[in-house]
């Protein structure tokens, strides 16, 4: 991010987009791919209240962006990215911009939007020049930075951009107040002479944020750009402070100038063209008094916008006749795919995919687990608890962390044969029928009464320590929802005869936990519950449950990232791959028995039929 303060882009300059503008998105993407940058220019997109990812082309491979909720956590998770690009709406356009100019590492700033009012775009102006921040627009396409950095839709298609030579860098620096006449001068520029440097839009409003004379000093600073060329338009004094600048010699670059709208004086007084700012009040505003202006300070200035193309060869011919620049060569653009819809026609066809995929790469040379190759993996003795922190969270959590998981695998895995879930793929294993099955049914009873508290007890702990009650104020809430307390109460264990499992736990929580706030709560929960009865004690699937919301806090995830593993229940995975273990477990133990079909004993059935009907 350390560049010339006159170069507002370079090659690795990345962009945040406020608001859901893919095709733009794709348009940059596909600007880059042909310059042939090493990667992407937007590093996330921000679409207000959601996050998650949005796939794009780049090339014919697709990549996902990330999409935050807001611009503080893009920006945080992108602190490369000094660009901001508002598609914010006219009534959102100037909160958002607010917004980001209290973020440091947001240097440029481009607002899209028409239509903001004129003193919120003072103030906004204002502030930028007090911050050291370029802002561009409102009301604008844009700009671009050819061969390098393109904003958004600016230079039109594909097609366009390659014939108006902006896939690489020029020698002229460009500004105007229209988005629309920058694309046919980019065109114009790149027949007469080796094309744009840079080239910016600074939009059709009356008070844009910044002006062309800001961006006329910035090229003059610019070593690589030899010569500029400026479009004004009716309205306003701008122009003059161009010709003060021509004129005192901060500008010493030929400047070709043009301000449009001659044909004004033509048409009934009032007449505004289509710009916000382009409306002259007076003669001193009009396009003749403001050419002659820029003429009588040395600017070049072509008798009729005829001319102008010539205007702007002329002065390129003679800085090269001069020796005062050699024209840069014309380079190969890497060829951009066509989009699916243009392309079926002509066979041509990039095919978007059904499915995202985070955790594992197996379409490579060499499988991948979360960017951790499968013979690293095994050539540095990843633990079993290395690999599920990889897939499920998508890190290597610390050592105690994965020691952590790999205990809880090694506690869950079995629990003898007369619990629903052992029973079940036994009666399914003698039954004949295959592993698959006999796990699939044993799997299949876990839930709120049998392993799925899990997930439950960290749901109901987590929710009453957000809350901050106590536990008398948890159990009586409880008590009034007529709901059980899940991870509280065993059948067999109780105070005086403990679950060693849970002994276990806490022992090492106590060891190596950096802090365990959501099991010392529970373990309040239990003084109180088992004042009613002594087997109302913490279970295991209650520690569990518990000491993993702890794990990812102490572990560093996000609030947000916390509250979404324990909302998809996702926590209830480790008790079902601990005691899938033990369910084939028992599937090879009725095998290697033998054991025959199982039928239960009618002397352990209560039947309760009505008498006879006889």
């Amino acid at each position: 991010m350390s560049r010339p303060s006159y170069q507002l882009f370079d090659k690795n300059t990345t962009a945040l987009i406020y608001g859901m503008q893919t095709a733009a998105v794709q348009r940059m993407l596909d600007f880059d791919f042909a310059c042939r940058r090493a990667k992407p220019s937007v590093s996330a997109l921000i679409n207000p209240g959601s996050e998650g990812y949005e796939k794009i082309f780049w090339g014919t491979k697709e990549i996902l962006l990330p999409v935050f909720p807001d611009i503080a956590s893009a920006a945080k998770a992108c602190p490369e990215s000094d660009v901001l690009i508002n598609f914010a709406s006219y009534r959102s356009a100037y909160p958002t911009t607010l917004e980001a100019m209290a973020i440091p590492q947001l240097r440029t700033l481009v607002i899209i939007a028409e239509g903001v009012p004129e003193r919120r775009a003072r103030h906004l102006r204002g502030l930028a020049r007090e911050k050291g921040i370029n802002i561009i627009g409102p009301a604008t396409v844009g700009g671009i930075k050819a061969g390098v950095f393109r904003i958004a839709n600016t230079g039109g298609t594909i097609e366009n951009i390659v014939s108006s030579k902006l896939h690489r860098p020029g020698s002229v620096g460009f500004v105007s107040k229209s988005g629309g006449m920058s694309n046919e001068s980019y065109n114009v520029i790149a027949q007469c002479t080796d094309g744009v440097n840079e080239g910016i839009a600074i939009g059709g409003d009356a008070f844009p944020c910044s002006t062309l004379l800001d961006h006329l000093l910035r090229f003059q600073d610019n070593p690589d750009i030899k010569m500029m060329v400026c479009l004004g338009e009716v309205g306003g004094e701008e122009e003059y402070r161009i010709a003060e600048a021509i004129a005192s010699g901060r500008i010493t670059k030929p400047v070709v100038a043009w301000v449009t709208g001659t044909s004004l004086e033509h048409l009934p007084q009032g007449v505004q063209f289509g710009h916000a700012g382009a409306k002259a009040d007076v003669k001193r505003e009009t396009a003749p008094a403001k050419n002659e202006a820029l003429r009588k300070a040395g600017a070049i200035v072509p008798e009729s916008f005829n001319d102008y193309g010539k205007a702007i060869k002329d002065t390129f011919d003679k800085l090269v006749a001069e020796g005062k620049h050699t024209p840069i060569a014309d380079v190969e653009p890497q060829n951009v795919p066509m989009d699916f819809k243009s392309a079926v026609a002509l066979k041509m066809v990039r095919r978007p995919t059904n499915f995202i995929c985070t955790i594992t790469d197996d379409a490579g040379d060499e499988l991948n687990y979360a960017g951790h190759k499968i013979s690293k993996v095994i050539s540095e003795n990843y633990s079993i608890g290395d690999v599920l922190s990889l897939l499920w969270f998508r890190e290597r959590l610390p050592k105690w962390a994965t020691d952590f998981l790999e205990m809880v695998i090694k506690l869950t895995a079995d629990h003898g044969p007369a619990v629903s879930g052992a029973h079940n793929a036994i009666v399914t294993a003698r039954a004949g029928r295959d592993l698959m099955s006999a796990v699939a049914s044993g799997i299949l009873t876990i839930g709120p009464r049998f392993g799925g508290a899990v997930a439950g007890a960290a749901v109901m702990f987590k929710d009453a320590y957000d809350r901050k009650l106590n536990a008398v104020q948890f159990i009586d809430e409880k008590k009034k929802q007529n709901v059980n307390v899940q991870g509280i109460g065993h059948r067999i264990k109780s105070l005086r005869n403990p679950d060693m499992r849970v002994v276990l736990l806490k022992k090492y929580a106590d060891e190596h936990f950096p802090q365990h706030p959501l099991l010392d709560f529970a373990l309040e929960v239990e003084q109180v519950t088992t004042q009613k009865k002594d087997t109302l004690i913490l279970n295991v699937d209650g520690a569990i449950g518990v000491l993993c919301v702890d794990m990812m806090y102490a572990c560093g995830f996000s609030e947000r990232r916390v509250q979404d593993v324990v909302d998809a229940g996702a926590l209830n995975g480790l008790f079902l791959l601990g005691r899938t273990i033990g369910m084939v477990g028992h599937f090879m133990d009725q095998h290697r028995l033998k054991a025959p079909l199982y039928r239960h004993p009618w002397d352990d059935i209560l039947y309760d039929l009505p008498a006879d009907a006889e």
